[in-house]
């Protein structure tokens, strides 16, 4: 989703691939790759960031990211949320105090992950995934406030079950007729897939809808898929830019272009956008996944995202 509303082979080691040449209605191009530049004091300074949320406000780039720990042994969790800004989208203050972190809520015990933010009514709605430390599994919560320091826990957001299990990285809309749309990524035999649901407000009730779209046989994103943000500058026919992995898990991240109302797939890349190079250290993860975008005008949006569980970039993505 790109920034919260009311009511409404470059650098850092990145390969950018040439996405969707075959594309008859809409195409994107990787212009600029930079890596985010992060403060922060002990011990943040010491832990990976991840799942940057990156969003325009009173005239900052502000952002929600999971702090994680090098290893569970350090925080007894997998991280916990903080808020960070800056002035240029590229250099980000990140504060110590997590404005969402694990208590003695068994949802998220183990661990506060992979932030989205929505603002409605005056308030700010994050939705999270929170861990259950007895079963190391994951679960879509979320919490509200008037403000990103003042949140409270409202619990479960979109439950798991026996068909969908592990429901996190939430991307939110509101639709035309006033209703709600939730994005989610869901487990299913050994596979990450996408989920949506309509729902009469923010928080729900939710119902399930038909999956948007299903991996490819023969493609990069031939086993996993999860969801990723949102870019309606185009509001015809509305882009997400998604995460998508072979079984190995070797994920990269691409586009999908929809109709107005998300039931028809309009186009989709052939190759991925953004790829990351082959792992340099043994215990690097082969991973691109993107978090949010920001749409600076009608052909040009800021893709952020993470490479390998450690490092934060902006892309530059110029829409042809």
């Amino acid at each position: 989703m790109h920034e919260p509303r009311d009511a409404n082979g470059a650098d850092g080691g990145i390969a950018i691939a040439g996405a969707g040449r075959m594309s008859r209605y809409v195409d994107f191009n990787v212009e600029d790759v930079t890596p985010l530049v992060v403060e922060a004091d002990h011990p943040l300074k010491q832990r990976d960031f991840l799942s940057p949320y990156v969003w325009r406000q009173g005239g900052k780039f502000v952002m929600l990211v999971r702090s994680a720990p090098r290893t569970i042994a350090e925080t007894g969790n997998t991280g916990t949320i903080h808020y960070g800004e800056s002035d240029d989208g590229i250099r980000f203050r990140v504060y110590s105090d997590p404005v969402i972190a694990p208590d003695e809520c068994e949802l998220d015990l183990g661990g506060c992950e992979d932030p989205t933010v929505t603002q409605w009514n005056g308030e700010f709605i994050v939705f999270y995934t929170g861990v259950d430390r007895a079963h190391r599994s994951g679960q879509m919560l979320y919490a509200r406030g008037p403000s990103l320091h003042q949140l409270t826990k409202c619990g479960v957001a979109y439950a798991s079950s026996e068909s969908e299990g592990n429901t996190k990285e939430a991307t939110v809309e509101r639709t035309a007729d006033g209703r709600w749309r939730l994005f989610f990524e869901f487990a299913r035999n050994d596979a990450s897939l996408v989920g949506l649901a309509l729902g009469a407000d923010v928080d729900g009730p939710w119902t399930e809808q038909p999956a948007p779209f299903a991996p490819r046989p023969r493609g990069w994103d031939n086993w996993h898929l999860s969801t990723g943000p949102l870019l309606t500058s185009d509001e015809s026919m509305p882009v997400m830019f998604y995460n998508g992995a072979t079984r190995d898990a070797r994920w990269r991240i691409g586009w999908i272009a929809f109709n107005r109302d998300y039931t028809e797939i309009v186009d989709r890349c052939v190759e991925p956008l953004v790829v990351p190079p082959p792992p340099q250290d043994r215990g690097d993860t082969d991973i691109a996944f993107a978090a949010s975008c920001i749409a600076v005008d009608e052909e040009t949006s800021h893709l952020y995202f993470s490479r390998a569980d450690q490092l934060l970039l902006r892309a530059v993505i110029r829409r042809s």
